[in-house]
């Protein structure tokens, strides 16, 4: 996890310009570096370092003595990289993952470079050779990147927004920046002068196929057909392999435990696989919540049955509160669920820094949107449409729960890894006939908690426990955190700042006075700058006027059973 940044044709001084770099370092607390690029006064690259792999030669930008006329920013892992190197033989000057990326595009372009990277990766690709530059990033937009280009071709780039949004331009006082869209790479020129034209814009990988990399990977075998016994024997393969390739890194490892199914699994499986790999230190674990909460009584009992060092992080209602205004401005969105839930997590990233030395974070994301594990997919009319919604999800995560993932924990300079995305995993998962992964029985996930039944992991209950609603999971039994929030922006918004709502904010106009109260803030931060939002996040298939489980008929939260 690092935090790039790189400007082609600035007309400005660069020096100045540098300064908005400097808004990512929490990203990279180890080192950073600027660099011109040779022959180009007005081009040059920003690197914020979290040193993960390669100690010694993991600066960047990378440049290798083969091919002194490429130049690499990216932000990643590629889990894969031994793998390729082995297979074509290349020689390696450096132990970084990102080589690779140098090897494989001098052997076969930009098309074959990013279809064949197993990880989760932004880069900015420079051949001064070829005058092109070139910008990628993963499948599901793990790795975050933004960028803003104007019509006359002055391009930046950087991981976050907030590097972008004050950058001075001659021909706009407003620069446009916009997200840069997941499984997608793009093409440009590089003008004598440093400026850019764009060539193409290439969708590479949807979630749904096979991903080129399979090919050389060293999973085993995977057996054919749907039989339900093949499926569970195959997810299982599967899921431990996705686990084992994220155990890459020079630092140690932890991991996030809520006590649910996705977080208890992905740690089990961690621990598990740090005995077989003889790491020589005991994996911490990190729950959340306020007293008595659920989630920490679930993720307590996981932590005994698996034997971790388990950590337990409480807040109280006006920590949480406290904390809302640097959360918005760390995420740069005002989606109403986004910034709820991701008040526990940044305060439990927080501590991580803070009290240990666990750098590397392990996390559940991904799987509710892959394994349909959302409670309003009992509405689903057909398994069919249940399938489009779980694809339309996973397209739009970089917009919502990975996006919250990323800036959570890398505001505290922390890398988080997602194994339920992985690309063999997730790719087979959404391979499988649709009425298997439907909700059976009333249980969402069902496919996912019958693949582990037989495997004592994680405790019975835990493996069938019902999704809670995130809001409820971390807070007290006594009060929601859902309700703290209503509570707490009842005495913020008025009903006269609501009947105005839609003239100041034509746009996603805020329904609600926790969405409002969020949307002020986030203007503070960023005004203009709505429609990096798309849409708020909402469920399907039901009247919702709001994002919380708890607000659907269908929810069953154990602070009311």
């Amino acid at each position: 996890m690092c935090g790039i940044w790189a400007l082609f044709g600035s007309d400005d001084c660069l020096s100045v310009q540098c300064l908005s770099a400097m808004k990512i370092a929490h990203r990279g607390p180890d080192a950073f570096r600027f660099e011109n690029v040779n022959g180009y006064t007005n081009c040059c690259f920003g690197f914020h370092r979290l040193a993960v792999v390669d100690q010694l030669f993991g600066m960047q930008p990378i440049r290798v003595k083969k091919y002194p006329y490429l130049w690499l920013c990216y932000n990643g892992e590629i889990y894969n990289h031994k793998k390729m190197q082995h297979h074509f033989e290349f020689e390696y000057q450096t132990k970084v993952d990102g080589e690779i990326i140098l090897h494989l595009y001098d052997k076969g372009g930009i098309e074959q470079t990013v279809c064949m990277l197993d990880g989760v990766f932004a880069f900015i690709l420079l051949d001064t050779a070829n005058k092109k530059v070139f910008l990628g990033r993963d499948t599901y937009g793990v790795r975050p990147l933004f960028k803003a280009m104007t019509e006359d071709g002055f391009l930046a780039v950087c991981s976050e927004a907030k590097g972008l949004v004050n950058l001075k331009h001659s021909t706009t006082p407003f620069l446009k920046v916009e997200p840069f869209l997941p499984g997608h790479y793009e093409v440009l020129d590089l003008k004598p002068n440093g400026k850019v034209a764009s060539v193409e814009m290439v969708k590479y990988h949807h979630c749904r196929d096979e991903p080129l990399h399979a090919l050389y990977d060293n999973v085993e075998k995977l057996f054919p057909g749907f039989e339900l016994e093949t499926v569970k024997n195959n997810l299982r393969i599967l899921f431990d392999n996705a686990i084992k390739k994220r155990l890459m890194t020079d630092r140690r490892i932890g991991c996030l435990l809520s006590g649910g199914l996705d977080s208890s699994l992905v740690a089990a499986t961690l621990l598990k696989q740090l005995k077989e790999a003889q790491v020589q230190y005991p994996l911490q674990t990190f729950a959340i919540g306020m007293e008595d909460s659920t989630d920490l009584l679930a993720a307590r009992k996981v932590a005994n049955h698996i034997g971790s060092e388990h950590h337990e992080v409480l807040f109280n209602s006006e920590e949480g509160i406290q904390v809302l205004d640097e959360v918005i401005f760390s995420l740069e969105t005002y989606d109403i669920t986004t910034v709820r839930a991701s008040v526990g997590m940044y305060l439990v990233s927080k501590y991580i820094r803070k009290n240990t030395d666990s750098v590397v974070i392990f996390s559940g994301e991904g799987s509710d949107e892959l394994t349909q594990g959302y409670i309003y997919f009992h509405k689903a009319p057909s398994p069919e449409k249940a399938e489009e919604e779980s694809e339309r999800l996973l397209k739009e995560l970089y917009l919502f729960d990975v996006l919250r993932a990323d800036r959570t924990t890398a505001a505290h300079g922390l890398e988080l890894r997602v194994p339920f995305l992985d690309h063999r995993f997730s790719s087979y998962y959404l391979s499988l006939p649709p009425d298997m992964r439907t909700p059976k029985n009333g249980i969402e996930k069902h496919l996912l908690r019958e693949t582990f039944e037989d495997s004592n992991l994680i405790p019975k209950d835990i493996l069938w426990r019902p999704k809670e609603a995130f809001s409820d999971g971390i807070t007290s039994v006594k009060n929601s955190w859902f309700r703290i929030l209503q509570e707490y922006v009842e005495h913020q918004v008025d009903d006269t700042m609501m009947a105005t709502a839609a003239q100041k904010f034509p746009f996603n106009t805020p329904k609600t006075k926790e969405g409002y109260y969020y949307r002020q803030i986030f203007e503070r931060h960023y005004p203009g700058r709505a429609d990096w939002l798309t849409h708020y996040w909402m469920p399907k298939w039901i009247n919702a006027t709001d994002p919380s489980a708890r607000t659907l008929a269908h929810y069953k939260s154990a602070a009311k059973a």
